[in-house]
């Protein structure tokens, strides 16, 4: 079993800042690509940002130049630097992480995800 745990999230006025975190932990062989998705009010979850496990990430064009997204490969965790934060941020913000298992000798490749962390810009 793996478990997907995202952390950080919270009120914060335009402009602002916050930092989300997220480990994966349970039966791991090897963590592939991680990365952050949202889902604001109404629509369909959307990706923000993907990074490899050699540390190559790609961005949705909105979290360019605002968003850095980075991983520490040891410790099989994520985090997701936002900066100059705008209100159509605001989102309900979900890590994933591809994880390979091994489990009765068999090799089992699966997407996992947290149950998502609110992140909320308002003045």
């Amino acid at each position: 079993q793996v478990q997907v745990a995202e952390s950080g999230g919270g009120l914060v006025q335009p402009g602002g800042s916050l930092r989300l975190s997220c480990v994966v932990s349970g039966n791991i062989f090897r963590v592939d690509d991680m990365g952050w998705y949202r889902q604001g009010p109404g629509n369909e979850r959307e990706l923000v940002a993907t990074i490899t496990s050699g540390h190559i990430a790609t961005y949705e064009d909105s979290a360019k130049g605002r968003f850095t997204i980075s991983r520490d490969n040891a410790k099989n965790t994520v985090e997701l630097q936002m900066n100059n934060l705008k209100p159509e941020d605001t989102a309900v913000y979900y890590c994933n992480a591809e994880v390979l298992s091994l489990g009765g000798g068999t090799y089992l490749n699966m997407d996992y995800w947290g149950q998502g962390t609110q992140v909320t810009v308002s003045s």
